[in-house]
């Protein structure tokens, strides 16, 4: 199973870093299980494995003092009738994270089958070394086989470690939520002093009521964070889900180059402060599991949120100017389209063709009414044919180097691939509506 690749992905690159030569076995007994399972509170939780079945452990009574924690003793119990499971079974839901149930009637039964496959005990341990580096993003989780980003996750496990031990009232079992706030953290290269104090968090639900539970992060935030570290231009992960039943989306390229671009854009014309206030906007008009049905997640996945419905209209986007958060969110739209057209030159012929339209819905010397119908006839256009029509309605009217400049347009939209165009269009609509406003 794929917790289990990623898991030998991850030990081999930690025995090359750390100059050791633990197999899966000895690695989980002495490193991982002491960190995950050897307190009070656990990293992750251990579904139907002895670690958290047989007795079941109830977490909200023991995090909110109606119950004791259990005993180092009670704790080693379980870890024993762990390790006899694993060497007496063949690897299911009850001694793997991520395999098939052990019987046809449980929820995880598609998986099942009675093929017996050849396998080593080794797998149901790396199986638990990979499903510690879950990192959980927009609601699913993903498992990247970049090895330097799995020992960058493994250098937060400590932290969370520490963290759940200081914290008395902090829902545990959430390994796969820290390790995304964690590589946000650790790519923004503060000091991890603050570390801490970046972690966010939420008031839990249900029986956690009074207790605290960490949140995920957003899956464009993640993705930026990882563009802006590493130089690679693609990353490929698994995207996925566990629970009562196991949701596959399916292995996942990530075009870091794609994402990159419109920060790179944004960056270059408006600024790099300003392009930290955009990061939150980026990936907003779909989910990712929408975005993931594409096959993979570039730039179309970075789209902002309600865009669309701009691009739809004949009406102009409305903006105002002191408002400073409209005002970032005016230029991210600009900057998406921008970048699906990946062409600088179109940003200035758009600039330039929108201030002209706005000299002429401003002219006092012509029939205002009919020329704001021909701008509003450009303006309003979604298809080639009629911008090119309005155009020569239009282009008459005009000074020499008006016409020109306008006659260019027209050349351009005629000439672009047939998906650009609405994108072009747009980006006019949006400079015309800034120049006006």
């Amino acid at each position: 199973m794929i917790t289990s690749t990623i898991g030998k992905i991850f030990l081999e690159a930690y025995n090359k870093k750390f100059d050791t030569k633990y197999d899966a076995k000895t690695f989980f007994v002495e490193v991982y299980y002491p960190l995950f399972f050897g307190n009070s509170k656990y990293l992750m939780t251990a579904g139907n494995t002895p670690f958290e079945n047989g007795p079941k452990i109830s977490w909200p009574k023991m995090i909110k003092g109606n119950k004791p924690f259990e005993t180092v003793s009670e704790r080693r119990s379980r870890f024993d009738k762990f390790l006899e499971k694993v060497e007496i079974g063949y690897p299911t839901t009850d001694n793997a994270i991520g395999y098939a149930s052990s019987d046809i009637i449980s929820t995880t039964s598609g998986q099942t089958t009675n093929i017996q496959f050849p396998f080593s005990k080794d797998e149901v341990y790396f199986s638990w070394i990979g499903a510690g580096l879950n990192v959980r993003a927009s609601g699913l989780l993903i498992l990247f086989f970049e090895k330097q980003i799995l020992l960058d996750i493994f250098d937060g496990w400590k932290y969370y470690r520490d963290m759940l031990n200081h914290d008395n009232l902090l829902k545990g079992n959430q390994i796969e939520s820290w390790n995304g706030q964690w590589l946000l953290f650790k790519y923004s290269e503060d000091d991890v002093e603050t570390l801490y104090q970046s972690i966010s968090h939420e008031k839990c639900t249900g029986d956690y009521t009074g207790c605290t539970q960490l949140t995920y992060v957003s899956w464009s935030r993640l993705m930026i964070a990882i563009c802006k570290h590493y130089p690679n231009p693609k990353m490929q992960g698994y995207v996925f889900d566990l629970g009562q039943t196991n949701t596959s989306i399916g292995f996942m390229p990530f075009n870091l180059d794609h994402i990159r671009r419109p920060l790179n854009f944004y960056e270059k014309y408006f600024g790099i402060n300003e392009g930290k206030k955009a990061e939150m906007l980026w990936g907003t008009e779909n989910g990712f599991r929408t975005c993931c049905q594409k096959g993979a997640i570039g730039i179309e996945a970075m789209q902002p949120k309600n865009l669309t419905k701009y691009m739809n209209s004949k009406k102009l986007p409305k903006w105002e100017q002191d408002n400073e958060d409209q005002t970032i969110l005016f230029h991210t739209y600009q900057i998406w389209l921008l970048a699906m057209l990946n062409n600088n030159d179109l940003w200035t012929k758009a600039e330039n063709f929108s201030a002209i339209l706005h000299k002429y819905s401003a002219s006092p010397d012509r029939g205002k009414k009919e020329m704001n119908q021909m701008i509003e006839d450009i303006l309003s256009s979604k298809s080639r044919m009629k911008f090119l029509d309005a155009l020569t309605v239009l282009i008459p009217t005009m000074e020499l180097n008006d016409k020109n400049t306008t006659k260019e347009i027209g050349v351009i939209v005629n000439e672009m691939p047939a998906e650009n165009v609405l994108y072009f269009l747009t980006l006019i609509k949006f400079n015309y509506s800034l120049i006006k406003s």
